[in-house]
């Protein structure tokens, strides 16, 4: 047993058999009209074809979602107000204190400031990777209500980080809870990694999943992060040297599809 479920379904007007694991994240599927596999995790290959087995016909081709062609992009003219290249880091918690302030007399900062302040450091510093070859996009809201606070796109591949103001507290990571100071822990991590798995099923494309930590005085793990990788905003820059995943052209096109307000409209 492979542990894996088969869900069909049908994507701008094709089927498809995506290939889920238990927690519902999508791993693979296959395209029946174009006959290929599409694998987003490449070390459960084998678990795919047999969890597939029951389904194919006929000979199928394996391997990564392809990228959209420079035709396919050549396409795509986004209008103003579909273009999510823009957005500031904050973008909506910027929309949401303009519109209401909250009262001028509180006693304690409006927790809002604060993770604001968090996107913006951690927004900055992804920024600063543009001539290293990376894309970033900030805020972006997905249906229900949820949102990636940046998804950076480069070398070294797709990235969905979360950002927490933690300055001056110690955190404690115990998969899938985080413990900021004194406050109750919350289990952030499962939240983390399933805003990344909506993000991939919407692009395509392997995302992984970061957590990203404004200011924090220590970090200690009780147990390790499953998928999740931990960073501090100090670390952010060290994007830079990742590579080998994507090429140029890849990234260019994974950036026009996110950047399209419309690609996250059906999550």
């Amino acid at each position: 047993m492979t542990g894996l479920r088969v869900v069909p379904t049908r994507r701008h007007g094709r089927e498809r058999l995506y290939v889920c694991l238990t927690d519902g994240r999508n791993i693979a599927w296959y395209d029946r009209e174009a006959a290929r596999i599409n694998l987003l995790a490449d070390d459960r290959r084998e678990d795919v074809l047999e969890a597939l087995g029951p389904f194919l016909t006929g000979s199928v081709t394996v391997g990564p979602p392809p990228v959209p062609t420079p035709a396919e992009l050549a396409r795509l003219t986004l209008h103003p107000d579909d273009d999510l290249a823009p957005n500031r880091p904050g973008e909506a918690l910027l929309i949401a204190l303009d519109r209401d302030p909250g009262p001028a007399h509180r006693l304690r900062p409006d927790p809002r400031r604060h993770a604001l302040t968090a996107e913006q450091t951690v927004g900055a510093a992804l920024d600063r990777l543009d001539g290293a070859g990376w894309h970033t996009l900030h805020s972006l809201t997905l249906p229900g209500g949820d949102r990636v606070h940046h998804l950076a796109i480069g070398p070294g591949g797709l990235f969905s980080i979360h950002t927490l103001h933690a300055r001056k507290q110690r955190v404690r990571i115990a998969d899938p809870l985080v413990t900021l100071g004194r406050r109750t822990p919350e289990p952030l991590l499962r939240r983390i990694r399933a805003d990344a798995g909506r993000v991939s099923h919407a692009l395509t494309a392997e995302v992984r999943p970061v957590l990203a930590l404004v200011g924090p005085t220590e970090v200690t793990f009780a147990t390790a992060p499953r998928e999740v990788r931990i960073l501090t905003d100090s670390e952010i820059e060290g994007f830079a040297r990742l590579g080998g995943v994507l090429k140029p052209a890849d990234v260019e096109a994974l950036h026009a599809m996110a950047r399209d307000r419309k690609t996250w409209n059906h999550l």
